[in-house]
């Protein structure tokens, strides 16, 4: 009987090692590092996910799987008051940047160079956009989306707002913690996006 592990399995093995060495040791770990560790040659690695860029978007794929990120998303938005909606998407969401942070800045990094990080990039992204366009409808619906804002403009505006870039310049480049930084963020996001039927900001 050959004493190869399954490939499937092989490569999770691969994706959990890479995971827990970028988030302890940030994105500069190389894939001969990931291999080692792994126990199987870089070539190795190479073979299983075709370049940096495609190991990246295999670890995002599987970090949405872990942290159940659409499940969640959704329980918020079935939220019944409209307000409460918004503010726990909000928390969700952060809540799953600061597991995916390091990941994340690697992809983001990457995609001006690598062509496969460059379309995970824009996989995950249009994704949550889309995500954050069926909550922003519901806003509107609800009477309760400020009236300058369509709900495309307003889900454009949530996307930037909670991105990994501003997440990671409130919190590396201005050294907020987490907590702050989600807290201010939700406040401003509520205080712009939300109001009453005649656009006055509900208090």
């Amino acid at each position: 009987m050959s004493s190869r592990k399954p490939i499937e399995q092989t490569r999770a093995e691969i994706l959990d090692v890479a995971w827990d060495m970028i988030r302890q040791r940030g994105a500069e770990v190389s894939l001969a590092e990931i291999g080692r560790t792994a126990g199987i040659s870089r070539q190795s690695v190479y073979d299983h996910f075709g370049s940096r860029g495609g190991m990246i978007m295999a670890l995002l794929k599987r970090a949405d799987e872990r942290y159940e990120i659409q499940q969640r998303l959704f329980a918020a938005f079935a939220d019944d008051e409209p307000r409460r909606r918004l503010e726990r998407t909000v928390d969700v969401w952060f809540d799953f940047v600061e597991q995916i942070y390091p990941v994340a800045t690697d992809l983001i990094r990457l995609r001006t160079k690598d062509a496969d990080a460059s379309a995970a990039w824009e996989d995950r992204m249009g994704e949550l956009r889309s995500w954050l366009l069926v909550l922003t409808t519901q806003l509107e619906t609800d009477g309760i989306l400020r009236g300058i804002w369509t709900p495309k403009a307003a889900s454009e505006f949530l996307w930037t707002t909670i991105s990994v870039q501003t997440w990671g310049l409130l919190t590396d480049d201005c050294g907020w913690s987490g907590a702050r930084s989600r807290d201010t963020l939700r406040w401003v996001i509520c205080q712009t996006l939300l109001g009453t039927q005649d656009g006055d900001t509900e208090q």
